[in-house]
């Protein structure tokens, strides 16, 4: 348990960014799977209006440094591929 002042701010601090990150990684894996669920179903359409809103998940995930800028590009481009085959 904390002891100092500082400690205690620094925990509650923490405990808020915890919540914050994990609801946008949570919302960048949702995005994605149901997007790689309409593929593996063939309903291609329907992937595709979805696919603007998991590249904005994984963008904003990247941006807010909750994943790495490269692995939000693979993220994107192997949606992209998956959609495309």
């Amino acid at each position: 348990m904390a002891i100092t002042k500082g400690a205690k701010k620094a925990l509650r601090s923490s405990e808020r960014k915890r919540v914050y990150n994990a609801r946008r990684k949570n919302a960048m894996n949702d995005s994605v799977k149901e997007v790689k669920k309409l593929v593996a179903s063939g309903a291609k359409e329907d992937a595709e209006k979805l696919i603007a809103k998991a590249y904005k998940a994984i963008d904003k995930a990247s941006k807010s440094g909750l994943i790495k800028k490269n692995t939000a590009a693979r993220k994107k481009s192997r949606l992209a591929v998956s959609l495309k085959k």
